[in-house]
């Protein structure tokens, strides 16, 4: 089914050009946001050799264009400074068009697997925290947020077209809008005063091999692209076909950055995650086109996961994850570990969502928008020393120190036999800043880890709430 909507619309397409209409593509219509104070690129179809003319009503300045061979045409047109005024956009190759209730502001593309797709109804069995509340009151939000969400597809050839539209926020259309990305538009427009778009392009369960084109996944020795080995994959599992049927037709709008929450599908595979993860980014920044665009990423939540190649790994998922962020230029990574209930254990869902959203927007305002006022980075590992049966560990915490002092919860420590027990005490000294570990089951303790399991959210925070990462003393270098 999925085969035969792609052609369809790859039909669509070329009949429209045919007919010598001019067609903006599905991104560029009503409703829309437009990056502020950039070159914003347009394009779409049209005859072949036409005189395409763009007149945006901020400025009423023509710009033209000639459709190439194919019927296709692209342009670039200078927006003012965000705000919260509509605007117009008039199309014209002779007959014209209009697209109406067009806002300039931030533009974001959000990514990843189902717990970036989630919507703010949630899935079922799985509810998301105060969703409908957010439901309910989304018509405010109408001239601040606006949702381009890219429909579940596959393709085995990169696709120029998705079936789907811009949408302003409503009662009716708020549901299926991504709840971590809503949050995350709502903390930007808040504090920027400025319209907030999202382009959403996320898919449940999808690998990071996903969203990786042909030309890389070919050197990947452990991938077949071979149509009989990926028809016989769990769809969501599939390499490729998600980077060709929903990242392609959305990589040549203009974005500010990537939001992107993944990870979960590659645990048994933590081992080239990192790699994937990095090589995937630098693809993407490429397609788009503008530079090493913002990237941050969320680290994957506490999960008990069940499947035998799974169990345990998920430590070293988050490892990875946090290796190819710091590996990366303009990247950063929000750490979760902390926003799990002890009823989700087995919830790969998790229903504070908010959070995640604040958290991934304050993390933009930071970096990208200069807005020291919102704390990012959470406190990480530093060292530690072992004296008689306890572990003394240092952590490097960027924003206001440690904010616990008690009730300190995820820490374990080992002895040389290397079997970790969890701490019977974890407590802050005071003179020298440093979290006191040990369990009455470890006499010489010469290991300490946090948060280091598949589930085991911890309580120890910094500056903002912000949690500490989970770490391991015993990583080999």
């Amino acid at each position: 089914m999925k085969k035969v909507i792609l052609t369809t619309l790859a039909l669509v397409s070329v009949c429209v050009a045919a007919e010598g209409k001019v067609k903006p593509a599905s991104l560029i219509g009503d409703n829309m946001v437009l990056q502020q104070k950039a070159d914003a690129r347009l394009w779409g179809t049209a005859t072949p050799g036409a005189e395409v003319t763009v007149t945006p009503s901020w400025d009423n300045k023509k710009y033209t264009v000639k459709a190439d061979k194919e019927g296709q045409w692209n342009i670039s047109v200078a927006t003012p400074e965000g705000s919260f005024t509509p605007y117009s956009i008039t199309i014209s190759d002779g007959e014209q068009l209009t697209l109406s209730n067009v806002l300039v502001g931030e533009v974001w593309l959000a990514s990843g697997q189902s717990n970036m797709q989630m919507p703010l109804k949630g899935f079922p069995g799985c509810c998301v925290d105060g969703g409908y509340d957010e439901i309910a009151r989304s018509r405010e939000k109408k001239n601040r947020i606006r949702f381009f969400t890219v429909p579940l597809t596959q393709s085995y050839t990169p696709v120029d077209t998705v079936a789907a539209k811009w949408a302003v926020p409503s009662p009716q259309t708020a549901a299926e809008f991504s709840a971590v990305a809503w949050h995350y538009a709502n903390r930007l427009a808040d504090v920027l005063d400025v319209p907030v778009g999202v382009v959403s392009a996320a898919y449940g369960g999808a690998r990071v091999e996903s969203w990786t084109p042909r030309d890389i996944l070919e050197t990947y020795t452990d991938v077949s692209l071979d149509p009989k080995d990926v028809e016989g994959m769990t769809h969501y599992l599939r390499p490729l076909l998600m980077y060709n049927a929903m990242f392609n037709p959305v990589k040549d709008y203009t974005y500010k950055g990537i939001i992107w929450y993944q990870g979960c599908s590659n645990v048994s595979s933590w081992q080239t995650y990192a790699d994937r993860l990095y090589t995937m980014v630098e693809r993407w920044r490429k397609d788009i086109g503008l530079g090493d665009i913002p990237f941050y990423a969320v680290e994957i939540a506490p999960y008990q996961y069940g499947e035998p190649a799974e169990t345990g790994q998920s430590p070293y998922l988050r490892e990875a994850q946090w290796e190819a962020v710091e590996k990366l230029p303009n990247a950063d990574m929000i750490c979760i570990n902390d926003l799990v209930k002890p009823y989700e254990r087995y919830n790969i869902h998790p229903g504070n969502k908010s959070d995640v959203g604040k958290r991934l927007g304050d993390l933009a305002l930071n970096k990208t928008y200069n807005h020291n006022e919102f704390l990012a980075g959470s406190p990480r590992y530093k060292s530690s020393r072992f004296l008689d049966n306890e572990a003394w560990v240092a952590i490097d915490s960027p924003n206001d120190g440690i904010c616990r002092n008690y009730d300190i919860r995820g820490f374990e420590v080992a002895g040389k036999d290397g079997i970790f027990y969890p701490a019977d005490e974890a407590r802050l000294n005071w003179q020298t800043n440093e979290i006191v570990v040990s369990s009455e089951k470890v006499k010489e303790p010469v290991a300490v880890r946090y948060g280091f399991r598949d589930f085991l959210p911890g309580t120890l925070h910094g500056g903002n709430f912000l949690p500490l990462i989970p770490f391991r003393s015993d990583k080999q270098k």
